[in-house]
């Protein structure tokens, strides 16, 4: 006997006898169940690998069922609807509603072989992506860090009892402490970790691609959308979406996250109808986000959603008893990347690491340990040579600079943007006002000149 289990959600219980019967005759398991409240009950009890379920029951609608279905597994069992009344329509809305498929009574056996068969196909490529990227998600879970501080150990519990919630949950922290490590962690550690987790950062987009990168588009939206876009809340369903920097989302986005997490619906930019989405929001910011309520820059309502939990993250400086053990992964790591051999470190090179305060944090300590691997003339980092703070060791540099010949104007925004960025620790915010730009133009050109910060 086949061990594929296939639950059938059917009124009419001839049609149902007979279903059962059709499919059985197909080598696979079945479980009828009369009434909608009894599939959701079957399927909460002995699980399923295929639901079909019709689309009209006497209690509940069939989408609803599978809705909630879907909801007790994140996704992972295709549901396929059942229809007498089989339209363009119906099929539109169980597809948008998030239905593997749909069938028309009276059923084909053939179709139904078929479409079973290719329900079942895709959930287990899916759970063996699942089961292939568990190695990967280990990574990414709090096991992984680094928390020889109070205070990181802290940041650990916490972390752990969240990621088993379903909560909004918003992180806050200076830049480079390791907010979006804390969101991949909440997703690897917690039940919706086989499912995608998808990042955006809010501030590396205009207003109106903002717009479309969170909730899509529909072909002929705008000038250039060729085709439909799915949108990050959709690439995120069954999982996680992080969103970065969400102190910087303008207003008219900030309008639309507040309508997604009051009912979990979202419109594609250009489209008419909305549809569900199922996905835990993580978001994240360095900003004091109750100084832009008051100076009217951000919703205090949707602040109010975001922070159903809040989560703060020390900076580096509060937690010096990490410095060591992060500098010490941080140098195996550079040795991997970069094919180096490190033979010994002197004990000055961390005692300067542990008395420096490091105003970009994790990720700057992280850049200074990797550019001390890179550049090291032998096999011995010397603590003569540590650069910290932009400072360069001995001999030291020319108080004057000219422009190389031939060198054009982006080469030279490039290395002083660079140096900044450098001087700063990859802090952003210090950055742009030290540049007198904006911090959306120091995303920007980051990316346009791939600069490691």
């Amino acid at each position: 006997m086949n061990p594929h289990r296939i639950l059938i959600v059917e009124d009419d219980v001839d049609n149902g006898r007979s279903l059962q019967e059709a499919i059985g005759d197909l080598g696979y398991e079945t479980e009828l169940a009369t009434t909608g409240a009894g599939g959701i009950e079957a399927f909460r009890a002995r699980g399923a690998d295929v639901v079909l379920t019709d689309l009209v029951l006497p209690d509940v609608d069939g989408i609803d069922v599978m809705q909630r279905i879907r909801a007790l597994d994140a996704g992972r069992t295709p549901v396929i609807l059942m229809t007498a009344y089989a339209s363009v329509d119906s099929s539109v809305r169980a597809m948008k509603a998030g239905a593997y498929d749909y069938l028309q009574k009276p059923l084909d056996v053939d179709d139904l072989q078929a479409k079973l068969g290719r329900a079942l196909e895709a959930a287990r490529l899916r759970k063996q992506v699942e089961q292939l990227s568990a190695e990967v998600r280990t990574g990414w879970s709090v096991k992984s860090w680094v928390a020889e501080s109070p205070a990181m150990r802290e940041v650990v519990r916490q972390t752990l009892a969240l990621a088993q919630a379903n909560a909004t949950v918003l992180v806050r922290g200076e830049s480079g402490t390791g907010k979006e490590l804390v969101a991949r962690a909440l997703h690897a550690d917690g039940p919706r970790a086989g499912g995608p987790f998808v990042a955006v950062n809010c501030a590396a987009f205009a207003e109106s691609l903002l717009e479309s990168e969170l909730f899509g588009h529909e072909k002929g939206a705008f000038t250039g959308a060729v085709a439909r876009h799915a949108g990050a809340f959709e690439r995120a369903r069954g999982g996680t979406l992080f969103l970065d920097e969400i102190g910087d989302a303008p207003p008219a986005v900030q309008v639309k996250l507040l309508r997604v997490l009051e009912d979990r619906r979202i419109m594609r930019v250009g489209g008419q109808d909305s549809f569900q989405v199922d996905v835990r929001l993580v978001s994240a910011t360095n900003r004091d986000l109750e100084a832009r309520v008051a100076a009217g820059a951000f919703r205090q309502d949707l602040l109010y959603r975001l922070q159903v939990v809040g989560l703060a993250l020390p900076p580096l400086r509060e937690r010096r008893a990490d410095v060591r053990p992060l500098a010490e992964r941080f140098v195996a790591q550079a040795q991997a990347d970069h094919g180096k051999r490190i033979r010994a470190v002197e004990p000055e090179w961390y005692a300067r690491l542990e008395a420096y305060d490091w105003p970009g944090n994790v990720r700057e300590l992280r850049n200074v340990v990797e550019a001390a691997v890179v550049t090291a003339p032998g096999d011995v980092l010397e603590a003569a040579r540590l650069r910290l703070g932009g400072a360069v060791p001995p001999p030291a540099a020319p108080a004057t600079w000219s422009v190389p010949e031939n060198m054009t104007l982006d080469e030279i925004e490039k290395i002083i943007l660079e140096e900044a960025l450098r001087r700063n620790g990859g802090n952003r915010s210090l950055t742009a006002d030290q540049l007198g730009i904006s911090r959306r133009t120091i995303q920007r050109k980051i990316q346009d000149y791939g600069l490691p910060f």
